[in-house]
């Protein structure tokens, strides 16, 4: 048994968990300058208003629960807690995660890495897929 999500929605919320995972704390919310005298810092600071985590929400919150699940899952595979031989039991541990979903994927600080060794671990890669917006 294998993941049958869509590779290209794999990759886009790959994409997206990046951008997320990039982002630091804002360390100067009350900052009045220029982006010179900040260093450009505020392009990577976390400010609440975050385009990365509402798409990434997005994405998940459209996406049927089983699919939902596989992303669970891969993640839960590509970080060690399962192999692909357990897929099911990936796929059982990632269903007690679907009512908080988007929020779980994005309390985990490795979650883009961890989907995308899942993904090898079953053959698949964005490589193929080209250039994603």
């Amino acid at each position: 048994m294998e993941p049958n999500i869509a590779l290209e929605t794999l990759c886009r919320i790959i994409l997206r968990a990046r951008e997320f995972e990039a982002l630091i704390p804002d360390t100067d919310p009350d900052e009045g300058s220029n982006p010179s005298d900040d260093g450009v810092i505020d392009a990577i600071e976390d400010n609440g208003k975050n385009p990365a985590e509402e798409e990434l929400r997005a994405i998940i919150g459209d996406l049927p629960e089983d699919e939902v699940a596989e992303v669970i899952a891969l993640a839960l595979v590509g970080r060690g807690d399962f192999d692909t031989a357990e897929w099911p039991d990936a796929l059982a541990a990632a269903t007690d995660q679907l009512p908080a979903a988007a929020d779980w994927i994005l309390e985990q600080p490795t979650f883009s890495t961890d989907l995308e060794a899942g993904m090898a671990a079953f053959d698949l890669s964005c490589d193929a897929v080209g250039t994603l917006a």
